[in-house]
């Protein structure tokens, strides 16, 4: 039986971990002997969970793949073998063991440690993560460059957490099937979702099914029964049955894999003693583990969904009184959209909600609760998702789609094919827009304004504040075609929330400041800092909600009554509503100079928010400052 030591709180001070002080790196790692693994894995799973209740961030897929990691860098031989995960934040303790255990407090900080493998971080990254469900394609990859170059390379992907509900995953099942690839596939199953079938006769069978006796056998029945096709295919069948009664397996069978398992992914002499049969076996090799989410964290075990990542953990001196309780917090975007979204469902019984598996993170908890038969989580599959509301939309549903911007890109055939062609009543609730903070460019929306303003008949708004959420997204719900809102992560500036839903004038902008000679044409959230950097300028400033209809008056009127137009997004410039502006004045002949303020021309790394708007020139200073440098060069 697995020794697994369970914490059922956060270790307030470092642990001691002698054996894990010697691990630097995997290399070392195999010079142990076996029988000192689970306390390599004991001391391993104190470490992380000290580690991120110093930083914050994910840790409950970690601790479920913890006795996986151990096993999986024992056995092959990384980083020569490639070993990709997915999804990215099940990593944490692989970092751990490949020479970053003392940069672990730097994670996700400015300049620090990524949350997600990275392949410029370390050698042991072989494939940068963020979206899920990439894995086994990008392992297959590496497995055809290996047999190209005749290495004997392994490539193996560990796939997890929700990841194998994306169609992207069986489309590369599928093909390595028929490329009869060299590789190891490993489904880390953390939720039984697809087979509860785990114990003593499933491990035996596990074991036997991997065992290079029964894979000896199997081969050289192929050979003696491939002069006799009836019973070559008697015997296939045989043995499909046989795997059936006792694992889930036949479908991956029938995609041309080698089924093992279901398995106890928390046995580490099981996973080593598996591990080391199938890196003896050549062709496609499918391992279903069966793990705990938050597994050794007694409250992450029974919340798993609640400590899929927690926040940094502030000691608090024994002689400090206790704080104050602070008043009550503001909401935060996401909570703006849930209870507009629960309002609108009120009101109108068209209404649907879909979300591709981000049901707490956008905020649909309530409306799944009070409008079950109306709420669809479709799993990671935003291709799906986009296209379900199509279908919806077309026997006169309202869908309304709430996806990040950044999983919104993996939808654009869809969205552009089966959406805005056709004109369907579609609205987007788009979260995440801008910036993201620790997350880092995997998960930021730098771009969907570029690349929804090019589609033909889309609505892009571009609320400033709580209260515009609100008010843009029925805007939205009542527009006819399809429409978008995108509105960014975290809380707002605290504006008052009008209970009441009243749909704005389609393609209307607001003046907020009157000024002079400088005109700030403000496209979402940055409203703020905008008015800070006018205050100093004596500039006007103008709230231009959407950017598709663009308010082509309002900009006229700016472009005619000042020297310079600012255009200021969170978004990547390129393409961007800046760019809806130039495009504008240019088709018009209007002569007028324009700054364009938002997201430089690369990938901005991970920090806390506040940090990438400065580092990007987009808070009150940098902005300020651009603009005084513009006008000192006219």
């Amino acid at each position: 039986m697995q020794d697994i030591y369970t914490f059922k709180e956060i270790p307030s001070q470092r642990p001691n971990t002698p054996l894990l002080d010697r691990i630097d790196l995997p290399s070392q790692l195999r010079e142990l002997p076996a029988e000192d693994l689970p306390r390599l894995a004991r001391e391993l799973r104190a470490y992380l969970l000290w580690s991120v209740g110093q930083t914050g961030g994910h840790f409950g897929a970690g601790l479920g793949v913890l006795e996986l990691t151990v096993a999986l860098h024992y056995v092959f031989n990384t980083p020569f073998d490639r070993l990709l995960w997915d999804v990215g934040h099940q990593a944490y303790p692989h970092k751990i063991l490949t020479g970053r255990k003392e940069r672990m407090g730097s994670i996700r900080r400015k300049g620090g440690l990524a949350g997600f493998p990275k392949r410029s971080e370390s050698e042991y990254d072989t494939f940068g993560v963020g979206h899920s469900s990439t894995s086994i394609s990008a392992a297959l990859g590496m497995s055809i460059a290996a047999r190209l170059q005749k290495s004997g390379r392994k490539s193996i992907a560990v796939i997890g957490d929700g990841a194998m509900t994306a169609g992207m995953a069986f489309e590369a099942l599928n093909h390595a099937g028929h490329l009869h690839a060299d590789m190891l596939v490993i489904l880390n199953d953390n939720d039984m979702s697809i087979s509860h079938n785990v114990g003593g006769l499933s491990n035996y069978f596990a074991k036997l099914l991997a065992s290079r006796t029964y894979n000896h056998m199997r081969n050289s029945s192929k050979k003696v029964l491939k002069a006799a096709p009836p019973l070559m295919q008697l015997a296939k069948k045989t043995e499909e049955h046989f795997k059936g009664m006792i694992a889930p397996g036949t479908l991956f069978e029938e995609l041309g894999f080698n089924y093992i398992g279901p398995i106890d992914g928390h046995d580490l002499p099981l996973l080593v003693e598996t591990l080391e049969n199938l890196r003896e076996l050549e062709g496609p090799q499918f391992l279903h583990v069966v793990t705990t989410k938050g597994k050794g964290f007694a409250p992450a075990e029974a919340d798993p969904v609640g400590y899929h990542a927690i926040n940094k953990i502030e000691p608090v001196p024994a002689d400090k009184p206790e704080p104050p309780r602070p008043s009550a917090p503001r909401p935060k975007y996401a909570n703006i959209f849930g209870q507009w979204l629960c309002d609108a469902a009120e009101q109108d019984a068209r209404v649907v909600g879909i979300t591709p598996a981000m049901c707490e993170g956008s905020d649909l908890v309530a409306f799944a609760k009070r409008f079950p038969e109306r709420y669809f989580d479709v799993a990671i599959a935003e291709q799906h998702a986009v296209t379900l509301a199509a279908g919806l939309a077309c026997d006169g549903a309202k869908p309304v789609v709430a996806i990040y911007s950044t999983f919104l890109q993996r939808a654009y055939d869809q969205l552009i094919h089966d959406v805005a062609i056709q004109d369907l009543d579609v609205l987007f609730a788009i979260d995440r827009a801008g910036l993201v903070g620790e997350d880092g460019p995997t998960h930021a929306g730098a771009f969907d304004i570029s690349y929804l303003r090019c589609i033909p008949g889309m609505v892009v708004m571009t609320p400033s504040d709580e209260n515009e959420t609100r008010q843009l997204l029925h805007t939205g719900l009542q527009h006819e075609g399809p429409a978008a809102v995108r509105y960014p992560r975290g809380t707002g500036p605290g504006a008052a929330i009008e209970q009441k839903l009243a749909a704005l004038p389609l393609g209307k902008g607001r003046r907020v400041r009157e000024g002079r000679q400088v005109a700030i044409l403000n496209f979402g959230t940055l409203l703020h800092s905008a008015l800070e950097a006018a205050d100093g300028l004596n500039a006007t400033v103008a709230d231009m909600r959407f950017v598709k209809p663009l308010d082509e008056a309002l900009v006229r009127e700016l472009a005619e009554q000042h020297e310079l137009l600012v255009t200021l997004e969170e978004n990547a410039i390129a393409g961007g509503a800046g760019s809806a502006v130039c495009e504008y004045l240019n088709a018009n002949q209007i002569s007028c100079q324009v700054l364009q303020l938002g997201l430089p021309d690369r990938f901005v790394d991970h920090g806390k928010h506040g940090e990438l708007l400065s580092e990007c020139g987009l808070d009150a200073e940098g902005i300020g400052q651009a603009i005084v440098d513009r006008l000192a060069s006219l």
